[in-house]
């Protein structure tokens, strides 16, 4: 799998890159059915749907929706945003987790946590809270600063908003809306922010990071080539 049909349009559902039993116990198989096939689904739908009346948008990709939102027509503008935004953050989603690989990050990426966050401990910790404090639904997320500094940070985003529109490069992020958890953790957010360390995919995280030393010419999610 790879993120062709979330920064390609015409926007369609991207197959999960692992079985709907892969991530448990993390992840159970109804809750990865329910997420991906309905909820991610009904972004596309409500996207697509929103965009069929003027054909010079539907060439456009869920990320080219996002960072040009002038170009959206009032009427539309916020189910665009949230759509395309659900539609984007969660393709991103599906690659973040992996049933197998490494459980901890390595090489550069490894050292940039240990330089901005003092050791890896420290930034689950961090990010954990981040993800348990962040009122309503949304997303938590390790990102990558676009300037010159180019360092690390955790921040949260409400809604389906994605920090590639604050200049920020995605590294990593985790969903935090209760569709994704709640069917085995209920109301324990802070349970599943702790499980889900068990299915992170590093692998990933270290490929986007390593892709985003090119931020430089502008903001992006490191889509698979």
């Amino acid at each position: 799998m790879s993120l062709k049909n979330a920064v390609q349009a015409p926007h369609r559902l991207p197959a999960l890159p692992y079985a709907d039993s892969a991530l448990e116990p993390c992840i159970d198989a109804q809750t990865l059915r329910l997420h991906h096939d309905e909820h991610h689904r009904s972004y596309i739908e409500k996207l697509n749907q929103a965009l069929e009346p003027y054909p010079a948008l539907q060439g456009r990709t869920a990320l080219a929706l996002l960072l040009d939102p002038e170009a959206v027509p009032q009427a539309i503008r916020a189910v665009v945003r949230n759509n395309a935004g659900g539609h984007l953050n969660h393709s991103m989603f599906w690659l973040a987790m992996s049933p197998d690989g490494p459980r901890a990050p390595r090489g550069p990426l490894a050292d940039a946590i240990v330089r901005d966050f003092g050791d890896f401990e420290r930034f689950k910790t961090r990010f954990a809270e981040a993800g348990e404090t962040q009122f309503g639904s949304g997303w938590v997320w390790l990102t990558r600063s676009a300037d010159s500094g180019r360092r690390l940070k955790i921040c949260t985003t409400s809604g389906h908003d994605n920090p590639v529109r604050q200049g920020q490069v995605p590294v990593l992020l985790n969903d935090l809306w209760e569709h994704a958890y709640y069917l085995k953790h209920q109301n324990r957010r802070g349970d599943y922010l702790q499980d889900w360390w068990t299915v992170t995919n590093w692998a990933e995280a270290e490929r986007r990071f390593e892709q985003s030393a090119d931020a430089a010419d502008g903001p992006h999610i490191g889509a698979r080539r």
